[in-house]
């Protein structure tokens, strides 16, 4: 089974020279789903140190700055992107925020929240960041609930859980004309919902 450790890190070292190579890309997911499998969520742990490639090898397999601006950066240093995510890293963001979903069933919401907060460095999703602001209102984290559920609707504008949450949020903080706002917004598209309609009345008598 050692095979695969190997495997990821000869693939890992041939993207470093040269990440336009589908295959080095592909073998890469086939060895992370593979060591996931075979280690668990510690697989990384558990790999040999992978070889830094000298930048003058990998610049001069990059692409030339005319047909991608700011390409000549060594793909090791280069600043992670939107375009750069890997499929490996989508599916450890998954498993991040699946962790935290359970944290949330136990009522840890401080190890939920570390555990959203990793899934978010590796994919910003709008799921995630209605979680982790369920955990920050428990925690009475009013303006760090508010913050996610912002992101979250820049994502999805009309997200229902994102408004609802944020209204809580914001009832909390005393901003009571932003609160109902986002309450009447989420009616726009749920007009029968008992909860937005209940925090309203809330609202109304604050």
């Amino acid at each position: 089974m050692e095979r695969y450790s190997l495997a990821y890190v000869d693939y890992k070292t041939a993207l470093q020279v040269d990440c336009s190579v589908q295959a080095a890309h592909d073998g890469v997911n086939r060895m992370t789903k593979a060591l996931l499998e075979k280690d668990g969520m510690n697989w990384r742990q558990k790999l040999p140190p992978i070889p830094t490639v000298p930048v003058s090898a990998q610049t001069r397999w990059s692409i030339p700055a005319a047909q991608a601006p700011g390409a000549n950066t060594p793909p090791a240093t280069a600043p992670r992107g939107e375009r750069d995510k890997t499929a490996a890293d989508m599916e450890r963001a998954r498993m991040l925020k699946e962790e935290g979903n359970e944290f949330v069933k136990k009522g840890n919401h401080k190890k939920a929240v570390e555990k959203y907060s990793e899934s978010l460095e590796l994919n910003k999703e709008c799921a995630t960041y209605t979680n982790r602001a369920l955990c920050f209102l428990t925690l009475k984290q009013y303006k760090e609930a508010a913050q996610d559920c912002t992101e979250a609707l820049k994502l999805d504008p009309k997200n229902v859980k994102a408004l609802y949450r944020r209204a809580q949020a914001l009832k909390e903080l005393k901003d009571y004309k932003s609160s109902i706002a986002d309450i009447k917004s989420l009616l726009k598209t749920e007009p029968k919902n008992t909860a937005a309609l209940r925090l309203l009345q809330e609202l109304n008598r604050a």
